[in-house]
């Protein structure tokens, strides 16, 4: 359960995005935005404190996250955090922004750069889930968890606990029933960019 505290988002922008043949994260939707641009609202438009983008093979993420922040006149919401050892995976980049939260939050929305179209919608829900007691929330479309994740305070440490190339699956696998799932409106929560012929699904249906 959340007590006390804030609520805060991360928002991973790490990796090199090597099947897409990089700059994945900067590269030009059909809506005229970089990628990162989707994930980056969805994080703002969540019930938090601030935003904390870690960046680390795409040097233009900073300056995308900071144009974004800008046009949505919430500069001083955001943080930039760089991951030194992003090559290391997934958990290298994720421990980076846990690490530098602040010691009064209260869970942490765990957000993933390449994942332009989040239903704001779901963000309340999950929130709740979590001041209602759920150690962890996640969305849920068509019987498969998405993202984003909201990890309750108890969790922080066993997510600065994970090593190598992977996320907090494992993790969220042994909640059993103190993982609140909450119903998604559409599969924006599973959508994600892999290779550039993606970038034509980005947009909003």
């Amino acid at each position: 359960m959340a007590t006390g505290g804030a609520l805060e988002a991360v928002v991973l922008a790490a990796g090199f995005g090597s099947r897409f043949g990089g700059g994945k994260l900067t590269a030009t939707m059909p809506d005229g935005r970089p990628l990162i641009a989707g994930a980056l609202a969805a994080a703002a438009a969540a019930p938090v404190r601030t935003v904390t983008v870690v960046w680390g093979a795409d040097t233009g993420v900073p300056a995308a996250a900071r144009a974004v922040f800008a046009a949505l006149g919430a500069p001083a919401r955001l943080t930039l955090v760089h991951a030194s050892e992003h090559a290391r995976g997934l958990s290298a980049s994720l421990k980076a922004g846990v690490a530098s939260l602040p010691p009064d939050c209260a869970g942490c929305f765990l957000f993933l750069g390449d994942m332009p179209r989040i239903p704001t919608a779901v963000l309340a829900p999950l929130a709740e889930a979590l001041a209602a007691g759920a150690t962890a929330a996640a969305p849920v479309w068509n019987g498969q968890r998405g993202h984003p994740v909201l990890f309750g305070r108890a969790l922080l440490p066993a997510l600065l606990g994970l090593e190598g190339d992977k996320g907090a699956g494992s993790l969220l696998a042994g909640l059993g029933d103190k993982l609140a799932l909450a119903p998604a409106p559409d599969d924006g929560v599973l959508y994600d960019v892999d290779v550039r012929g993606d970038l034509n699904g980005s947009a909003r249906p």
